[in-house]
């Protein structure tokens, strides 16, 4: 009886101190929870720094027309590998998933209930699909009590779209849109009463399967079938960089990643902490990332040279005149291969080149800030194609050693797809220092 009345004593002195809410006429502060750093699973953490952006003295081959500048960037997390088609196809899953629910299967036992509530079909209160009971009955495998065949009929190709009478997904249906705010349209047009909120979201509907045909478009005269047919759907290339993924896919991917984080912060049984939205990494990011903390080299690893002291390649890349295979991989390998670089990034160099959330432009780092620096232009279907081009990076197994420099900038266009071309994301460290407890 005694350690009963103690733990009440304990409790109750607990909230009088812990809830006091008599400030006395004094500024205290708005009561916020304790927040606690946490690396998100799969991602490396990058600490703040400074580095010298561009050409290094030697990078022979630009010395006399590449400029560099010395920029500092605040921390932030990136993926410790490329992004894989294991995790690209969760996103295709959960969108082919989705649409099967609302626009197919009619069935009230898919969405979410409050307690003591009463499931209503004609409810016409926003419903929100319960994922713990997708698990347990996906919408596409029929078990006892379940069958689906036929509301879902109309998800599989039709008529002469079939081959062998088999069921196979129409990708095409598997659509995605999502929304994000533009704060430096809106930043850029501040006072402005002429303008909305609402003109500086950006909506975006669009197909989200990755275009497998870029197997056969990318290489001339190739027989690169068997990768068309099986890279993004066999499971023995689960842990293989995903391909064939634009830069507007690829963002897209992003959006739902936060959305994903932010559900599961909000229900409470994953996640403690929430963290800010998911990007591509911009194109300085990137080569700080890839740099490892390393000041002066050529590449992710150190050194000015693409082979270690036993003579093995470092990365996967074109060796020679077309030696694809003395590297470890003829086309892409697993996006652990290789050794990380000191950041524990893996293939920062080699393997599929990456997109980046900048826009490309020759001049770019003249007019740029030296903290932070991004150059970012959101293209509209109708501007010039020069104002699509995306900053790419890293370099990939198809080309030569040069690409793979910590410096070297490419680009490639927002709407097109490449087997050498990936991604992987980003999300900014919230406070000055991982290791900062203030």
């Amino acid at each position: 009886m005694k350690l009963y009345y103690f733990i009440v004593i304990i409790v109750a002195g607990i909230g009088l101190f812990g809830c006091n809410t008599n400030h006395r006429g004094e500024v205290v502060g708005v009561y916020q929870r304790s927040f606690r750093a946490e690396v998100p699973t799969g991602m490396a953490y990058i600490p703040a720094g400074t580095f010298l952006m561009g050409p290094v003295d030697q990078d022979i081959t630009f010395a006399q027309i590449g400029d560099n500048k010395q920029v500092s960037i605040p921390a932030f997390y990136m993926d410790e590998y490329e992004l894989s088609n294991s995790k690209y196809k969760q996103f295709v899953n959960w969108v082919r998933d989705s649409i099967a629910i609302t626009q197919y299967l009619n069935d009230d036992k898919y969405y979410v209930h409050p307690k003591g509530a009463t499931p209503s079909k004609s409810s016409t209160a926003r419903k929100y699909i319960d994922w713990d009971y997708v698990a347990k009955h996906p919408p596409f495998r029929n078990s006892k009590g379940q069958n689906n065949s036929s509301k879902l009929e109309n998800m599989f190709y039709q008529g002469d779209d079939r081959v062998f009478d088999r069921n196979e997904i129409d990708v095409t249906r598997l659509k995605y849109n999502y929304a994000m705010y533009l704060l430096n349209d809106a930043a850029n047009n501040q006072g402005n009463t002429k303008k909305k909120r609402s003109d500086f979201i950006l909506r975006d509907t669009l197909p989200i399967y990755p275009d497998t045909l870029v197997w056969l478009r990318n290489f001339s005269y190739s027989a690169n079938e068997p990768y068309a047919q099986g890279y993004f759907s066999h499971p023995a290339y689960n842990y293989y960089p995903v391909v064939g993924v634009t830069w507007r896919q690829a963002r897209a991917f992003a959006a739902w990643r936060t959305k994903l984080q932010d559900a599961a912060a909000t229900d409470g049984r994953h996640l403690t902490q929430s963290r800010l939205p998911y990007d591509l990494p911009s194109e300085s990011q990137f080569e700080y990332a890839a740099r490892g903390g390393r000041i002066g080299t050529n590449y992710p690893w150190g050194g000015p040279y693409i082979k270690n002291a036993k003579g093995c390649l470092l990365a996967n890349f074109k060796p020679g005149r077309g030696d694809y295979t003395s590297d470890g991989g003829l086309m892409t390998v697993k996006v652990n291969a290789y050794m990380p670089n000191d950041y524990g990034l893996y293939n920062m160099a080699g393997n599929v080149a990456e997109w980046t959330l900048s826009s490309y432009d020759e001049a770019s780092s003249s007019f740029v800030s030296d903290l932070n620096p991004s150059f970012t232009y959101n293209a509209k279907k109708s501007d010039p194609e020069v104002k699509k081009r995306k900053v790419v990076r890293g370099g990939s197994f198809k080309d030569v050693g040069y690409f793979l420099q910590n410096s070297t900038r490419t680009y490639e266009y927002q709407d097109t797809a490449k087997a050498y071309i990936g991604f992987r994301c980003v999300t900014t460290f919230i406070g000055r220092d991982i290791n900062d407890r203030n």
